[in-house]
């Protein structure tokens, strides 16, 4: 019988020692999924760089990519864009076109709001477009909406605001009329410039998109705290329509630009996507094969600007000798290292031509070639009255890849001419400022399509918004004109080479390289995709 009453004791402390077991084991596991609630609920934030201070948040005030990066993921227009490129609903769930292509009738989605819980309707769009053809707002981009029916006629004060194709029928229709029909204005009406803007906000407050506290968007993120010159945060919109599929909580900008400096940033994790990178270390990692690193195509060209008003830039002699002087492929190969193509024209690749792709249909429109190089140099000179280059500098702004690029360019001029330049930096706004005061000699430049045709390209018509090396020729502008008329491509596109053949010829700008879009995100970070005309896109992005 000993044994029995053993086995029973034992039995009962096992139990004991069992429940004890338990009872731990459930305080442990409530601990545990309380941390993991914890940390579920932590909020979702990407860290970014936005290397410059913006110039305006305003959509018919900015200028460009220090603007737009940001605009594009506060705002949203009628019509965006899929990762591929295809041009889908927004603002707008519908449209329909008329048959001779000029008039376009939008039908948006009902119940929008704009950040502050206004409605968003049809008069929004109406009220954007005509206050950025307005004369008074000296917006840079009005030019863009010229396509309008009575646009560029009210923006050249020869023509009334009422008369601008732009028509808010009710609060959910949009009757838009164009000048001539357009094959890209759909592309045109995600681009920035065609953003809407709350009409009752920029009356009440005409600088309300110069601080985070005012600032009142449409898109799937809200400017929520702008320290100038330091840093920015946008927040989730709560109001935007695809909330659901927002997944990041805010994101925040840093204002830094030097690259490097961003970059270590990166490296210490204080970053989660690194653009634009330091040229040496896009060098390293072009064929690293790190899962870090992305790279493809951007719509964009790289050029010098020549202030065709100073002599000697006025001598078409002298612009085609500086640039022939410069060996491109040593640039891309040893110091931009990105895989960036040398541009000898200044549509890059990416566009659909009639048939094939418009620059590989162009080619190369001039050559490297340093002994015509020396001698255009000569007779130009001479023809101005001079025996040697006076003074003069190239204008960047800061960004130890501008620099690096600038040197090789001064270097080359050095040993190939017998020419000395200066080098000199300066904030990205103020460089800009400058150019449109034409206070500069040679200034770097960079382009990036607002829309996927060649026209984007063409900036250097009489008197243009972004014609900053101030040149005219008769005939280039006779060509865009046509080319707005034409309206099947075969017939639009010879009339485009032959404007950028005539603009190559006359060399008012000296083209560099096609860009790349060489950048850098973090593992733990999906979601972000490049379109080819913009910065990455993290509107879906999630952090885990």
């Amino acid at each position: 019988m000993k044994k029995s009453k053993f086995s029973v004791l034992s039995l009962f402390l096992a139990m004991i020692l069992v429940l004890a077991a338990c009872n731990g084991g459930s305080k442990e596991t409530s601990k545990e999924k309380e941390e993991g609630t914890n940390k579920s609920t932590e909020p979702k934030v990407l860290n970014l760089n936005n290397s410059s201070e913006p110039g305006s948040l305003h959509p018919a005030k900015a200028q460009g990519t220090h603007d737009s990066w940001i605009l594009n993921h506060t705002f949203e227009g009628l019509t965006k864009k899929t990762e591929e490129g295809e041009i889908v609903p927004a603002v707008a769930e519908s449209w329909e076109t008329s048959e001779d292509g000029k008039t376009l009738t939008f039908k948006l989605k009902d119940g929008l709001k704009w950040s502050n819980g206004d409605p968003i309707t049809a008069n929004d769009f109406e009220y954007a477009w005509k206050y950025a053809l307005n004369p008074d707002t000296a917006a840079d981009y009005a030019y863009q909406l010229y396509y309008l029916k009575g646009g560029e006629a009210y923006n050249a004060k020869k023509g009334k605001e009422e008369d601008v194709g732009v028509k808010a029928a009710d609060d959910l229709t949009l009757e838009v009329t164009l000048e001539e029909p357009t094959p890209y204005f759909l592309d045109l009406t995600s681009f920035y410039a065609f953003f809407p803007i709350n009409k009752k906000v920029q009356e009440e407050n005409p600088e309300w998109a110069q601080e985070g506290e005012t600032h009142v968007s449409n898109g799937p993120f809200k400017l929520t705290e702008w320290k100038h010159k330091e840093s920015i945060k946008i927040e989730k919109n709560e109001n935007y329509y695809d909330k659901d599929q927002v997944k990041l909580d805010a994101v925040n900008f840093a204002l830094i630009e030097d690259e490097n400096t961003a970059w270590q940033m990166y490296e210490n994790g204080e970053l989660d996507l690194a653009y634009p990178l330091p040229v040496d270390k896009q060098g390293q990692l072009v064929n690293s094969g790190d899962k870090e690193f992305q790279n493809g195509p951007e719509l964009a060209v790289y050029y010098y600007n020549l202030n065709t008003k100073v002599k000697p830039f006025n001598n078409i002699k002298v612009r085609k000798a500086l640039s022939m002087a410069i060996d491109r492929k040593m640039i891309t190969d040893n110091v931009t290292q990105g895989g960036q193509q040398p541009a000898y024209g200044i549509v890059p690749p990416g566009i659909p031509d009639a048939t094939g792709d418009f620059q590989e249909n162009t080619g190369n429109l001039f050559e490297e070639n340093v002994d015509e190089a020396k001698k255009l140099l000569k007779e130009g000179l001479a023809e101005e009255g001079m025996k040697k280059m006076p003074d003069f500098s190239i204008l960047f702004n800061t960004l130890d890849a501008h620099k690096k690029i600038a040197e090789a360019v001064q270097e080359m001029w050095r040993k190939n001419l017998g020419v000395e330049v200066k080098l000199e930096n300066a904030e990205f706004q103020v460089k800009l400022d400058r150019e449109k005061a034409g206070d500069f000699q040679i200034s770097r430049a960079g382009w990036v399509g607002d829309y996927v045709d060649p026209m984007t390209f063409m900036l250097w018509e009489t008197d243009g918004a972004y014609n900053d090396a101030d040149w005219s020729n008769k005939e280039y502008d006779k060509y865009l004109k046509e080319s707005k008329t034409a309206l099947k491509p075969e017939d639009r596109m010879p009339i485009l080479h032959k404007a950028e053949k005539v603009l190559i010829d006359e060399m008012p700008i000296i083209p560099i390289y096609f860009y790349t879009k060489p950048y850098m995100v973090k593992s733990n970070v999906t979601g972000i995709y490049a379109p080819i005309n913009e910065y990455p896109n993290f509107i879906y992005a999630d952090k885990k």
